[in-house]
């Protein structure tokens, strides 16, 4: 086997009431100011607020930046590090999913490097490490609080950008699962699927290491447990709780093993149409694994099993068609929408999307590169 290399935060807070281990980091690295990264949404449920009042309470102030859209945008990113500067932050605070992570990791990049963040697409191109970073989850599914990867939609190419560096790592993770009670049963449903994706792609990944595959098999195990649970019960702590856990763990595994064409082309599609991106990865699942079948059956009756299905005496083809079915079952039962055309995607974009996609450098660990027909053929195929 080849060198590897495992990232993941220094320090990784998880369980109900561990919010405010994640002031006390603060206070004990002795930061001054902070900025606190996130959603409007967030920001009007005064989860913002409640973070800023935990740093008062240690001697640390705070300014909150509201401004994290749903797929969020260079200029995001932008208006953040302007309001960084003039409040002379020392470190940045993200509270949020995906959104407010990935946000934050761009300002705090750009922050330390300076230039744009479109200067950093694809693997490893800072030079510094970024503004420490202290990340606050509050969904269960994206894992950006624990990884390096950075997602940011150039709005001019209507591209989403994968920033993929180790100086994006947050130096503390927090998954406190009471922050994530009475979330709405879609974003539940489409983070959860996310959190499925990641490690279903990092098992099949060709950078896949004995590791990563412990970490994706056990997250698909949790998830097939307990999604449908969180999503029909959103005050269910135990629930909420275990899928925290499963997010971080499909993290653990796609951080290190990387991803595949579900997310080269999900990608695609959110900076396109500006569609969630969990939603988009749940309807192209199955169809980029049938692709993936042709050479990595095994490893998907693998997932299979870990998914439920009684694999006892099937070959490995039928293994990888049960473990197909599944996912479909499972997404359906969560009200994942059927197909990419009820999201609003043309036949007329897919030469586009696709070409896109091969560019995208989540598809570079794909265990079966291919074509632009090809590409464009699992597409329509998920329409």
């Amino acid at each position: 086997m080849a060198e590897t290399t495992f990232f993941i935060p220094s320090l990784n807070l998880f369980g109900a009431g561990c919010l405010s281990g994640a002031a006390d980091h603060a206070k004990a690295k002795g930061f001054k100011r902070a900025l606190i990264v996130t959603d409007m949404g967030m920001y009007k449920l005064g989860a913002a607020e409640k973070v800023a009042s935990l740093l008062t309470e240690r001697g640390v102030s705070s300014a909150i930046f509201p401004g994290a859209q749903p797929n969020p945008t260079v200029k995001n990113v932008e208006d953040g590090l302007a309001l960084l500067q003039q409040e002379n932050c020392d470190v940045v605070i993200s509270l949020g999913g995906g959104s407010a992570h990935d946000c934050a990791k761009g300002v705090a990049l750009t922050a330390t490097n300076g230039g744009s963040i479109k200067d950093y697409e694809g693997v490893d191109k800072s030079a510094k490490a970024q503004l420490p970073l202290i990340a606050i989850n509050t969904t269960a599914g994206t894992a950006s609080e624990m990884t390096r990867f950075c997602i940011i939609t150039d709005e001019a190419r209507q591209v989403k950008m994968a920033i993929v560096d180790r100086h994006t790592t947050p130096i503390l993770s927090v998954n406190d699962p009471v922050l994530m009670l009475g979330k709405p049963a879609p974003l539940t449903a489409a983070t959860g699927m996310d959190a499925l994706t990641h490690a279903i792609e990092a098992y099949v990944s060709i950078a896949a290491t004995p590791i990563t595959d412990a970490c994706a098999l056990k997250a698909v195990s949790i998830i097939s447990n307990n999604l449908r649970d969180a999503v029909a019960e959103g005050q269910n702590l135990a629930a909420r709780e275990a899928m925290s856990y499963a997010g971080f763990m499909a993290g653990m595994a796609f951080n290190n093993a990387s991803l595949g064409y579900v997310h080269a082309m999900a990608h695609q599609l959110g900076g396109f149409y500006d569609l969630p991106h969990g939603v988009c990865n749940a309807i192209l699942l199955p169809h980029v694994q049938i692709y993936n079948a042709q050479v990595v059956a095994t490893r998907l009756k693998d997932v299979g099993h870990a998914l439920g299905v009684d694999t006892t005496g099937m070959s490995d083809a039928q293994g990888a068609d049960a473990c197909i079915h599944a996912i479909q079952r499972l997404s359906s039962d969560v009200g994942i929408p059927a197909g990419l055309t009820e999201l609003g995607m043309k036949d007329e974009d897919v030469p586009t999307l696709a070409t896109n996609a091969l560019k995208d450098a989540c598809g570079f660990t794909n265990p079966k590169q291919a074509t632009q027909a090809e590409i464009e053929a699992i597409f329509r195929a998920a329409a």
